[in-house]
């Protein structure tokens, strides 16, 4: 698990293997997490952008960027959670994932809310 806060912006990510959808000899293995984004601050913050620098087991590095998480801008009051589930599809049984949600406040001030990294990994396959 990852938990990060940043400007009164926590993230916690969960993260499990999806067996049922990988094809390991192809090799696919998919790999879905879980976020949580709680607004602990005292100001309404919207979340403009994603970005992910995913990296697999053998050092392969992929960078997203993109509008938004799974087609949503939440914008969160104080206290107020955002709470979705995406998937990342890998080829090999391990990897790495980390990132930032570009968050911006109502008065215009941008902020990068880090995500700490996080671990993509079949059962059993890393000690």
């Amino acid at each position: 698990m990852s938990k990060t806060i940043t400007n009164g912006i926590r993230i916690e990510v969960k993260s499990s293997f999806l067996p049922e959808r990988s094809n390991p000899p192809k090799p696919l293995f998919i790999f879905a997490y879980h976020i949580t984004i709680k607004n602990e601050g005292d100001q309404p913050a919207e979340l403009k952008d994603r970005y992910w620098h995913i990296t697999d087991a053998n050092g392969n590095i992929e960078e997203i960027r993109g509008p938004g998480v799974v087609g949503n801008h939440p914008r969160l009051q104080e206290n107020e959670t955002f709470e979705y589930t995406s998937f990342c599809p890998l080829p090999t049984a391990f990897g790495v994932m980390k990132g930032s949600f570009r968050m911006m406040r109502d008065n215009g001030e941008s902020f990068e809310a880090k995500i700490e990294p996080f671990k993509l990994s079949v059962p059993f396959s890393v000690n």
